[in-house]
């Protein structure tokens, strides 16, 4: 069979991107299309920051009829090419493919083959040209709809990405639980522990308030600081960052999901849940016109969304470990208790890298059941340099 791979110039071809996985994936019932929008402004120099310290282009394969068959993106992060890496490395994402090895092989030859060009040793995917929470890791484990901003892939995916060379540099892990107004599935041990602490005046735990929204965003840049910047490539975050980031919630954030725990009045832990907007967008095809707006609108106002989605979750590492990660869940599940009929069921906890054993045991004291596997894997283009996996935290 032969294959043509083509690098995307034209309105058709960028329309040709999104239209391959509908193709795909059109007899999935368990795949959600993406927002096209959201695929697009990846690309788009003038809504994309990461333009500003780096490079991406992407390509289509194309069949001797003309037809696409497979595609993928590549970029290059300047500032975490070399952060903590033994080599240069970028990236390669929005892979699809029909399930052929020779397809895919052109396709990881062609961002191998770019990076190179551009100075790179090293290929991590399938990855994002932006933040780790979207489109970022395979899809190895769990087919069940996948969370807003994360992939779904076909099973021989995996096939085709370890035929190729690629090895897995760190899994990421979705946990799940029902929401309950109980301590049901809670280690007996860190029940103890956090009982005590919940009983201490100095601490408190309390979700935040929409009038105080700002206020809080400077609560979420404190705690983000101290519990994650400089770790695993990630920066401090400033202000005006932190109130960006605020500023998008806004229209999407129930305050009941977005918790802050305190000492002494001190900002010191987070969980922040979001309401799982897939559940909706499926509903919409990809497409936030005028029709998908309203959809949105009038499922949302009807409480349509019965998941939530834990997207960031920490405690600053002078709290670690005293039971603050788990009195923050004990804390809602005690307002749980108090309302009427509470919308959301279940939360899923996206996003726990495999090199972070504490989080991951932390999540399991607390109820939560793996539920989703994705693979990040990386690719040396030097095929005798010794593999690294992620150092463990």
């Amino acid at each position: 069979m032969k294959f043509y791979i083509k690098e995307i110039e034209s309105k058709k071809e960028r329309k040709q991107f999104l239209q391959l996985p509908v193709l795909l994936y059109k007899n999935q019932k368990n795949w959600i299309r993406p927002l096209d929008s959201d695929i697009e402004k990846v690309f788009d120099k003038n809504k994309n920051k990461y333009f500003k310290q780096g490079i991406a282009t992407r390509w289509l394969l194309l069949n001797g009829k003309g037809h696409a068959v497979g595609r993928i993106a590549a970029f290059i992060d300047y500032k975490a090419a070399t952060k903590k890496n033994d080599q240069p490395t970028g990236g390669i994402g929005f892979f699809e493919c029909i399930n052929n090895q020779e397809a895919a092989n052109i396709l990881f030859d062609t961002g191998k083959e770019w990076l190179k060009k551009n100075g790179m040793e090293a290929m991590d995917g399938p990855i994002n040209f932006g933040d780790r929470n979207e489109n970022w890791g395979l899809l190895v484990k769990g087919d069940f709809p996948p969370n807003y901003g994360m992939p779904y892939h076909y099973d021989y995916y995996k096939t085709l990405f370890e035929t190729y060379g690629f090895q897995t540099y760190f899994r990421q892990l979705t946990f799940i639980r029902d929401i309950t107004p109980s301590y049901e599935g809670f280690d007996q041990k860190i029940i103890d522990k956090s009982s005590k602490l919940l009983k201490d005046t100095n601490y408190s735990f309390r979700h935040v308030k929409m009038e105080n929204i700002d206020h809080h965003a400077e609560e979420f840049r404190t705690i983000y600081n101290k519990a994650w910047a400089g770790f695993s490539g990630l920066g401090s975050m400033s202000k005006p960052q932190a109130q960006s980031i605020i500023n998008k919630l806004r229209k999407i954030l129930d305050e009941r999901l977005f918790w802050v725990g305190y000492y002494k009045e001190e900002p010191i832990a987070m969980f922040l849940m979001l309401p799982e907007l897939n559940q909706i967008f499926k509903h919409v095809n990809g497409k936030m016109n005028l029709w998908g707006k309203l959809v949105f609108l009038y499922l949302h106002r009807r409480k349509k969304i019965t998941t939530a989605l834990g997207t960031l979750f920490g405690v600053v590492p002078e709290h670690q470990g005293k039971g603050a990660e788990a009195a923050i869940i004990m804390a809602f599940a005690d307002m749980v208790k108090k309302e009427k009929d509470f919308q959301y069921k279940q939360i899923e906890m996206n996003w726990i890298g495999d090199f972070n054993p504490k989080m991951i045991h932390v999540v399991k004291q607390i109820g939560g059941k793996e539920h989703k596997i994705h693979h990040t894997y990386r690719y040396l283009f030097d095929r005798t340099k010794e593999f690294k996996r992620m150092e463990i935290i």
